[in-house]
């Protein structure tokens, strides 16, 4: 985001912990979300109807679409959820790593990381950090699988958040996440107007630009995925990445957009 000062990056962090402090308020009260995205858009809708999980984590799922399917969380695994929540992903995820797998959630709203340790009790093979998703409280190579639901959209600071997932993922591990985009041809008024119906539309880039975040911060195997419409001007995407994998020696950049309607 061009322009944008420290200054401007603290308050626009301020600005969403209090939002989704106060969404995650509802929840832990027995609401259903405000002033977020329509039911069209929202990530409880993509999840299999099998995968059963608290209430609480399906009222504060606030995602626009579902991570896990495109993950391929394997058993053992250790992987982290970037802007956890409620804790929706990181319960299903931890079923699917099992035991011998560790599943973080990472949130910089101490209210949604209440909610979230409130419903994975009882789930053992996870823990809930508090933090920013800019700065990873996790060491190099530690994880397997990064994850994330419509939340790096959000951050002022994209490059950064890439570039620290791409940090904490060890060699050849990888990046399964949902967010949204926005058309070549947005212009203000639009983004303004579908801010005003989903809450995510004003820090969004277009696929293009989000292909080459990720290639700066290191990532190869890079895919972009169209899924459906958020909002006129906005789609939600499936985005994969890996992190190199050094004994695999120099690897081609392979980059597919499909920004399919």
């Amino acid at each position: 985001m061009t322009g944008t000062t420290p200054h401007d990056i603290d308050q626009q962090r301020r600005n969403i912990v209090d939002r989704y402090s106060g969404l995650a308020r509802q929840a832990m009260a027995g609401q259903a979300p405000t002033g977020t995205c329509d039911t069209d858009c929202l990530g409880a809708t993509e999840y299999a109807t099998d995968e059963t999980v608290p209430h609480g984590a399906l009222r504060a799922s606030l995602g626009c679409g579902n991570p896990l399917a495109v993950a391929d969380i394997a058993a053992g695994e250790t992987v982290l959820d970037l802007g956890s929540g409620g804790g929706l992903d990181v319960i299903l995820s931890a079923r699917r790593t099992g035991p011998t797998g560790k599943v973080y959630g990472l949130d910089a709203s101490p209210d949604m990381l209440t909610l979230a340790r409130t419903n994975a009790c009882g789930v053992d093979n996870t823990e809930f950090l508090h933090g920013h998703i800019e700065d990873i409280p996790l060491p190099d190579g530690h994880l397997d699988v990064v994850i994330s639901n419509c939340v790096v959209n959000l951050s002022a600071d994209k490059p950064r958040v890439l570039a620290e997932a791409f940090r904490v993922l060890k060699p050849g591990g990888r990046l399964g996440i949902t967010d949204v985009t926005c058309d070549e041809e947005l212009s203000e008024r639009e983004r303004a107007a579908a801010e005003r119906k989903i809450g995510c539309a004003s820090g969004t880039v277009t696929a293009t630009a989000y292909r080459d975040q990720l290639l700066t911060a290191g990532f190869t195997a890079i895919t972009i995925t169209r899924t459906h419409r958020v909002a006129p001007g906005l789609s939600s995407v499936i985005v994969q990445a890996t992190k190199p994998d050094a004994s695999a020696g120099t690897l081609t950049h392979q980059m597919t957009l499909n920004l399919r309607r």
